[in-house]
């Protein structure tokens, strides 16, 4: 059994009736309301104030914000103000420096987080990172061995985990209710994403970033929710030679890529990842089982899907038999509302919903030194297929094998 299923097996699932205190515990050590003895305080540094500033350690019982960090003093003393902080540094590298911080919160740039993450480990720090762990398959061994070499706690903030539907989606499968899950599908468009290629005129990381070095959103609907690995891609890429495409730092020709990956246990898996055309901005999964399946919504559409099998024959337009599944629209419990965060963290947050989530997922793996759902692990197995997918669209779509790094 993998250490992920193992992770899993110790979960277990109630029902639950609306959304009153009494919460379905979508994992035990999400039920706060029972670990309130513990007192224990982590001492943590934000660095990057653009996404850092969308979290809420500083409403977390077991957290206090030490320091802040940005290169940008408009971002630092945004984050001061946001975290309720005096405590500053214009870089990471003074911040780490800091006897007081025991850990960090790293959201700079996505090339930067190899570097930055394994630079706080070296200075031993916990990390927490934004996604995703890394943008070569070199880096994800870099970053594998710091965390084993150290000893240190280390979580990607995969928001993807914490959404609300995929909170119903981990419930359903603990449940069984999917039977066998045997193929699945994910989407992550983010139209008009070449506005944020430039600043002022000059490029930023962003600029002609390949959509799967960006696969996080996606893979983890399918990966994180069942434990499997993906162990071979072939993708597909499309450019339209725009000249803002050109003298991009990744030499990438496209703005969208779509993968389909094979898992180890042989089922099928799509991903699209799409920065520009006539799409609706989605970030969404659906999983397909023998009993059930559970569609988020799709395009123009805010309403989940459940789909049932059905023993009844029913008759298509044409006359032709089939069965005759149950289709009958989900309503997802507004998770953040429940007992399964500190009760000063029972709002809503980004990401629908995510960020209290992960907030909280972080500081209680340290406070109870336990290895966080998104550990380095899984990050890598998030990421790396992504990384190769792009490999294989540049390449026409060769069929390539996804190394694994689970040991």
């Amino acid at each position: 059994m993998s250490k992920n299923n193992q992770v899993f097996n110790r979960r277990k699932f109630i029902s639950m009736a609306g959304i009153s205190a009494a919460a379905l515990m979508v994992a035990p050590r999400f039920a706060f309301a029972g670990q309130q003895g513990n007192d224990r305080k982590i001492r943590i540094g934000i660095i990057g104030g653009g996404f850092g500033a969308g979290f809420f350690f500083h409403e977390h019982p077991n957290c206090i914000v030490e320091a802040v960090s940005d290169l940008r003093t408009d971002r630092r003393n945004l984050l001061m103000k946001v975290y309720k902080c005096s405590k500053s540094y214009e870089s990471l590298e003074k911040l780490l420096k800091d006897p007081k911080i025991e850990a960090v919160f790293i959201a700079t740039p996505a090339p930067d987080h190899a570097r930055h993450v394994i630079a706080s480990l070296n200075a031993g720090k916990h990390v927490l990172c934004a996604v995703p762990v890394a943008m070569t398959l070199e880096e994800c061994a870099d970053m594998r061995a710091a965390v084993q070499r150290t000893g240190l706690t280390y979580m990607m903030a995969e928001t993807t985990m914490y959404r609300q539907g995929m909170l119903s989606a981990k419930q359903f499968y603990k449940e069984g209710k999917f039977g066998h899950i045997f193929s699945a599908a994910a989407e992550y468009n983010h139209p008009g994403l070449e506005v944020l290629y430039f600043d002022n005129g000059k490029p930023t990381w962003r600029h002609g970033l390949p959509p799967m070095h960006y696969p996080t959103h996606c893979t983890s609907f399918l990966v994180g929710l069942t434990g499997e690995r993906l162990t071979e891609v072939s993708c597909m890429g499309w450019g339209d030679d725009s000249p803002m495409l050109k003298g991009n730092p990744y030499n990438n020709p496209f703005w969208n890529e779509t993968a389909f990956f094979k898992t180890n246990k042989g089922n099928p898996f799509r991903v699209e990842v799409n920065w520009k055309g006539a799409l609706h901005e989605a970030e969404r999964g659906e999983w397909r089982g023998n009993k059930m399946s559970f569609y988020y919504p799709t395009a123009g559409n805010k309403e989940y899907t459940i789909v049932k099998v059905a023993d009844e024959i029913g008759h298509d337009d044409a006359g032709f038999q089939h069965a005759a599944n149950t289709v009958s629209p989900y309503e997802v419990p507004a998770w953040w509302k429940t007992d399964l965060l500190p009760a000063t963290m029972r709002h809503d947050s980004g990401h629908e919903g995510s960020h209290t989530f992960i907030t909280h997922e972080f500081i209680d793996a340290l406070v109870h030194n336990r290895q966080p759902e998104v550990n380095i692990y899984e990050a890598i197995a998030y990421t790396a297929p992504g990384i190769v997918a792009h490999q294989s669209a540049l390449k026409g779509g060769e069929s390539m094998k996804i190394p694994g790094f689970d040991k």
